[in-house]
């Protein structure tokens, strides 16, 4: 039911209940609300009930601690991140100016969980963040940086590298700030220090770039993207790495080879740590391909987004009277919101709907203040598609979790956790409750390369007569990869067979053009052992008759026909998709000048070019209807 079409009443009771939940209990001192796994007991430092980290209970020391106040505080440094932050750190309040103590807010502590979950399992600390702004998740990185070097470890070297050192430089500061503010009795000095000593930096050997953590060991090394050569070579165990997507990217200075460089000496031990953190800056740079890989699991670091609904600041708070003004102001956008997240508030839409009245375009706002990762890429007044429909679109996708997984063997589906062909849940009774329905299936395939870094070939089914939403047609499946062209021919006809002989559209650009001879005879090949496929009309210039082709031709006409065609779809809603691949292909489709059309740098378009022929054959077809099926044809034989 539409937000607008609940009883007010309703609403409101739903929203306090979201409220109440996002202001739980947050106590750093007394432990509660904090991150991890968490048990009761009484602090001898001022006799309180606490709930401390159950990895300080299970330590060996701990009940040498329970007499030992300064012996107990110190033991729960070392388990306790938040407690630490709190008591030892002061940073700068940036709406008052004044040194506060660090209190984590609600993005600061999802960052923190993703590294404690790490680091409490014993693994290296990788990360990569996607900031939005204004949350502190810079000053979040240093700090926990700041606690291995001041608690937890010695003679732990670090790197603070940033687009220009200037803003490495104020990264730094934040770490000087909490040197100076540390309360001195509880500063932690190495056993060779010659005295008790005080914490702040000193000198390290003359050098204007590192500096030296008074009584640890541990040094601490600015360094910049534009000046490469003066953080080479160092003996680094962790680096944090800011705003490296507003790295420069030249002949003389690239980000794959500096990172590489810088991180590839970092060891795979436990508390060293890599942390990658950025806001977007467009697409097809280091930052933006790192974090792909990362969302796939190809990547070491794991990735942290931040919408902004998840930022405090982010909130306005409601005259009493009026929600139900509000709630009827609310855009689709707006609305969906409200039922795909399940802690956002009333509160929280209205200081963003309060705030998209300074931007003339919606996606505009989208890449100022995303909901997801796909917003925050996305540049302004270049996408192809509409970015509300695309993102309504992506929320309906199911899980990938859920996706059958496998390849079709003869006339059967065979699961295979290796498999490249993705089915929905449903697929296989679908396929049996209307079989022999006639016109239900279309089979789009877009050729790509054979080569691992080419583009990928994908063959996508659509079911015109849908499958979870009836009456809409959905993708209901589809196989992404390379391979040889005569087993991709052998392979598209095997997927239209097994959906009850779909019609197959083969985009023929690529086989065409391959080479004349091979390229042809493939196509002959296909049609001859399979009688449902798709062919063009055609003019032969030989015999001055009309004639028909196999495949789908792809050129400047037909492009632009499918991409207008495709634009229609998606901002009515005229298809369901149910693969997020596909929709990110959506977000991340541009016309950088007036008539061309291109994925952007560092993203792909073959899901999308396989979707826009199958539904622009789909919409010359007849509806879907029942009659005996085909008769099937010949088998393939090998």
């Amino acid at each position: 039911m539409r937000l607008k079409e609940m009883p007010l009443n309703e609403v409101l009771a739903e929203n306090r209940r979201r409220r109440l939940a996002r202001e739980a209990e947050y106590d750093p001192v007394s432990g509660r609300g904090a991150s991890g796994e968490r048990t009761e007991a009484v602090s001898p430092v001022d006799g309180r009930v606490c709930m401390i980290p159950c990895t300080m209970v299970c330590d060996p020391s701990y009940a040498l601690t329970l007499s030992d106040p300064g012996a107990w505080q110190m033991l729960r440094f070392a388990h306790d991140f938040e407690y630490w932050a709190v008591t030892a750190v002061r940073i700068k309040d940036k709406i008052s100016g004044r040194d506060v103590p660090m209190r984590l807010n609600r993005p600061q502590r999802i960052v923190l969980e993703v590294l404690e979950k790490q680091r409490l399992a014993g693994r290296p600390l990788r990360i990569i963040i996607l900031k939005a702004r204004q949350w502190g998740g810079s000053t979040l990185v240093q700090m926990y940086m700041a606690w291995i070097q001041s608690v937890l470890r010695e003679n732990w070297h670090s790197l603070i590298c940033a687009h220009v050192k200037d803003s490495a430089a104020t990264i730094r500061g934040m770490y000087t700030r909490m040197l100076d503010n540390y309360p001195k009795d509880l500063w932690i000095s190495r056993s060779d220090e010659p005295k008790q000593s005080e914490p702040c930096f000193r000198p390290f050997e003359r050098s204007v770039n590192t500096r030296e953590i008074v009584g640890r060991g541990c040094r601490v090394t600015v360094g910049s993207a534009e000046s490469q050569e003066a953080v080479r070579g160092s003996d680094f165990a962790m680096a944090h790495l800011s705003e490296a997507a507003f790295w420069g990217d030249s002949t003389r200075r690239n980000p794959d080879d500096f990172i590489r460089a810088v991180c590839s000496g970092i060891m795979l031990e436990p508390l060293t740590l890599v942390a990658v953190e950025s806001t977007a800056n467009g697409v097809g740079n280091w930052f933006h391909r790192e974090w792909l890989r990362a969302e796939k699991g190809l990547s070491d670091k794991t990735p942290v987004f931040v919408p902004w609904y998840e930022i405090e600041i982010y909130s306005l708070p409601l005259v009493p009277g009026s929600e139900a003004g509000l709630i009827a102001s609310l855009t689709d956008y707006e609305e969906n919101l409200w039922h795909t997240v399940e802690d956002i508030t009333l509160e929280n839409l209205n200081w963003y709907h309060s705030k998209a009245k300074e931007y003339p375009l919606a996606s505009q706002m989208h890449a100022e203040f995303p909901s997801d990762a796909v917003e925050a890429f996305a540049s302004t007044g270049k996408s192809v598609f509409d970015l509300a429909s695309v993102n309504r679109m992506r929320l309906a996708c199911p899980e990938v979790s859920v996706l059958l997984r496998g390849e079709i063997s003869g006339s059967r589906f065979m699961e295979d956790s290796a498999g490249r062909l993705l089915m929905i849940p449903g697929v296989l009774e679908g396929r049996k409750s209307c079989a022999g329905m006639l016109h239900r299936y279309v089979v789009g395939v877009d050729v790509g390369g054979r080569s691992a870094g080419s583009d990928r070939t994908v063959i996508a089914v659509l079911d015109r007569a849908g499958l979870t939403c009836p009456g809409i047609p959905e993708f209901v499946a589809q196989w992404a990869g390379h391979c040889d062209y005569d087993i991709l021919v052998r392979k598209a006809a095997d997927v239209a067979r097994y959906f009850d002989n779909a019609l197959l559209v083969v985009e023929s650009n690529t086989l065409e053009h391959t080479d004349a001879v091979s390229g042809l005879g493939i196509l002959k090949m296909v049609a001859e052992e399979y009688r449902n496929i798709y062919r063009r009309p055609a003019f032969d210039e030989i015999t001055n008759r009309p004639t028909q082709k196999i495949g789908f031709h792809t050129n400047r006409a037909t492009k632009l026909m499918l991409i207008a065609g495709l634009q229609s779809d998606i901002r009515e809603g005229a298809f369901r998709e149910n693969f997020r691949d596909a929709v990110d292909e959506f977000a991340t489709y541009e016309e950088p000048r007036q008539g061309v059309f291109a994925a952007r740098v560092g993203c792909h378009d073959d899901m999308l070019m396989a979707r826009a022929i199958a539904l622009q054959v789909a919409r010359s077809l007849p509806e879907p209807r029942s009659r005996a099926v085909l008769a099937p044809p010949e088998r393939w034989h090998f």
